[in-house]
């Protein structure tokens, strides 16, 4: 992290406007050995000069390790709150878009459930909010925010080399706006909404992906180390245990290594 990068993630921390944000700039940001994992297990998807879509960007702390690789970022994220963060770390940087909108399955709008205390789960999924009752998590607002689809991304600034969706149980949502096969994408998972997992593995193999791995939580480290069928991916995530959480499964066209 850069002294001046540094110094912005300080004024943000310190700023009472962006105070809800405190914890999660003080977890993704100041720590150099978490971004070299996240570089080195980025770097098999991500080259100098690659375009990357950041689908649920939050804080923005994958943009940084994009960024740190050398890519383009074209970064979506519907939250005000984590869209002035966004702006205040990376509004000066040329090589990074930030699209004001949530991704979607058609171009339009959509309501937000905003959690206040915690925004890293605030979602689109009305599901995700039902399915997470009694976790001690409380939406306390709601807000329309404009939806577009990775389709219209692709068409509008190019087509990725990887793409990171994190949407908290919108994902199978996300993938339904896209038509095409990309080299490599990754969609987040989590144990209080499987089916969503399994749509989206569903829809991947529609879209002529074939090769899965997952690696769970933060843990930039491949569970497999190879492509699984989704088959037998549907099999993994349907058996881990619930306190597993959740993970983020990593995506490539073509045939599955057994």
């Amino acid at each position: 992290m850069t002294d001046t990068v540094a110094a912005r993630i300080a004024a943000l921390s310190n700023d009472p406007g962006t105070s809800l944000l405190r914890r999660s700039l003080e977890v993704y940001y100041g720590d150099p050995e978490r971004d070299a994992r996240m570089d080195a297990f980025y770097s098999r998807f991500v080259s100098s000069g690659d375009l990357v879509f950041d689908i649920g960007s939050h804080v923005g702390d994958h943009i940084g390790s994009f960024r740190r690789l050398g890519a383009r970022v074209v970064a979506v994220e519907p939250q005000p709150l984590c869209l002035r963060a966004l702006r205040a770390i990376y509004g000066g940087d040329d090589q990074v878009t930030l699209v004001e909108a949530a991704c979607g399955a058609v171009a339009g709008s959509v309501r937000f459930h905003v959690n206040s205390a915690n925004p890293t789960v605030s979602t689109a999924s009305s599901h995700f909010v039902r399915a997470a009752e009694g976790a001690g998590q409380v939406w306390d607002a709601e807000i329309e925010v404009p939806v577009v689809t990775v389709d219209a991304l692709i068409d509008r600034y190019g087509v990725p080399a990887f793409t990171k969706i994190d949407v908290e149980g919108f994902e199978d949502a996300v993938l339904a706006g896209l038509s095409r096969p990309l080299p490599a994408l990754s969609f987040e998972f989590t144990t209080i909404a499987r089916a969503v997992a399994h749509r989206c593995l569903d829809r991947l193999t529609a879209l002529g992906f074939g090769g899965f791995d997952v690696a769970l939580g933060d843990d930039k480290s491949m569970t497999f180390q190879r492509w699984i069928s989704a088959d037998d991916m549907a099999a993994h995530l349907s058996g881990l245990p619930h306190d597993a959480n959740s993970g983020d499964v990593y995506c490539v066209p073509g045939e599955a290594v057994t």
